[in-house]
């Protein structure tokens, strides 16, 4: 299934813009593009819902045909916690987090047995938690700690472009990551000279003009999967500031129907 993610309307909800689209904006803008996925991420205000205001949201995904994906940063359980709670009030079937939040950087050790502590509570709710792939993790060293841990409801979520920053090529880690992923961040990206030619700046593209090598990941999934793959694909954007609000959201809006369009050529050959 396609989908967006709130990170594909960043700078739309953001409170840099005149009139910022809310998270309901977001639901009815991915339902009139014809979508029937939108992954809630990195939204904190969601843990301030009230159980009225979660019934209300997924009241109106219910209306909108939508499922719902959340996402969060961090392996405290704590936090895991709250989001399996907020998961299964918006019946999500998918938490997608990072081995880091800020300045809370677990070893392996101890994010295995943070990851152990809740992972039954997943798993009797249903709920696939997911590491995503960045950076500040090598591929490796998350691929290991999943598969030590075994479950059927912890897997990874592929986002190739993040990785680069750690000059891990994105084939080799999707080749690794593969067995274990469970969602696609389908984000492209370039790198551009600054001004001044001095350095270089990673951004995001619209999908098809930038160097994700988009095919290579289908078919690799597909592949595995004995034909078309039910991993779900979730639209993102690193779209840099543009100068001014109108610009910039035009350009975001953009960009958007781009890659959807992109998207759906693909899935569709």
């Amino acid at each position: 299934m396609i989908g967006l993610s709130t990170y594909a309307y960043f700078w739309r909800g953001s409170e840099l813009v005149p009139e910022p689209l809310t998270l309901d904006d977001m639901l009815r803008d991915t339902a009139a593009q014809g979508l029937g996925l939108f992954q809630i991420c990195d939204h904190a205000p969601l843990v301030d819902y009230t159980d009225e205001q979660l019934a209300a949201l997924r009241g109106l995904a219910d209306e909108l045909g939508l499922t719902l994906e959340l996402g969060t940063r961090g392996t405290r359980p704590a936090v895991l916690r709250t989001w399996l709670r907020l998961a299964v009030a918006l019946r999500a079937s998918l938490v997608r987090t990072m081995w880091t939040e800020g300045d809370d950087r677990p070893d392996a050790v101890e994010t295995d047995r943070r990851l152990r502590e809740v992972l039954p509570e997943y798993e009797e709710a249903g709920v696939t938690l997911a590491l995503e792939t960045y950076e500040q993790v090598g591929s490796t060293e998350l691929v290991a700690v999943v598969r030590h841990l075994r479950s059927p409801r912890l897997g990874i979520v592929l986002d190739p472009a993040n990785t680069v920053a750690a000059l891990e090529h994105p084939a080799d880690v999707t080749a690794r990551c593969l067995p274990f992923v469970v969602n696609w961040h389908v984000k492209d990206f370039a790198f551009s000279r600054k001004d001044g030619w001095v350095g270089f700046a990673l951004t995001s593209t619209p999908l098809g003009e930038g160097l994700l090598d988009y095919d290579g990941v289908k078919a690799a999934l597909e592949a595995r999967d004995g034909g078309a793959t039910t991993v779900n694909q979730v639209v993102e954007h690193w779209l840099p500031w543009q100068g001014d609000p109108e610009t910039t959201t035009r350009l975001e809006a953009g960009w958007t129907t781009t890659t959807i369009d992109h998207l759906r050529r693909k899935n569709n050959d």
